[in-house]
């Protein structure tokens, strides 16, 4: 019964895996307010809207936004100033849904459709090259839905599987190292 209330309660979350709630991601935070050890108002890109859905899932009373985990907002995406960007590749490992491309020394670039404006690439630019435009109203991109939210979380889970792939197979390769290293040592004595 519990998993599946955290999976009812994930599911009116944004996807953005922004962090803003002070949990790791969307998912984390519906394990939170599940256990009773997170409040139902601690995702801006949820807003109100997602407020008042926690709150009718849970039979509880709605509240404001907490400030202390940020206000709600318009809909943004990162854009980067590409004449600015110096190809750091600083601002790839923490998109939670890689939404900007790139490679080391080359420009980069922000897949506009795919960001979910989570804001956390704008921190480790160390150039500054990096900012948060608002989406206009009429674009269908400036609203946030089920359709995106789905989205996000299908990339967030895909990059964090191969993100496990990529550590499991370097401590592979540090093994298989270490191994033959100690066959070398042992062969020169």
């Amino acid at each position: 019964m519990r998993q599946n209330l955290v999976e009812q309660i994930d599911a009116i979350l944004p996807q953005t895996q922004c962090t803003k709630c002070g949990f790791s991601g969307c998912l984390p935070y519906a394990q939170a307010i599940s256990q009773n050890n997170a409040d139902i108002n601690q995702c801006p890109p949820g807003g109100q809207k997602g407020i008042q859905a926690l709150s009718k899932l849970l039979g509880l009373p709605s509240k404001p936004l907490n400030p202390k985990f940020g206000i709600e907002k318009p809909r943004t995406v990162a854009v980067i100033i590409e004449k600015d960007c110096i190809g750091c590749t600083k601002c790839l490992p923490p998109c939670p849904v890689d939404a900007i491309i790139g490679a080391s020394k080359q420009m980069h670039t922000v897949i506009s459709s795919v960001c979910t404006g989570c804001e956390l690439c704008v921190v480790p630019c160390p150039v500054d090259c990096i900012i948060m435009q608002p989406i206009e109203s009429g674009n269908n991109a400036s609203v946030w839905n089920r359709v995106n939210a789905d989205n996000a979380k299908r990339r967030y889970h895909n990059k964090s599987q191969r993100m496990e792939r990529l550590k499991a197979d370097k401590i592979k390769r540090q093994k298989k190292q270490k191994s033959a290293l100690a066959k070398l040592k042992s062969a020169k004595q």
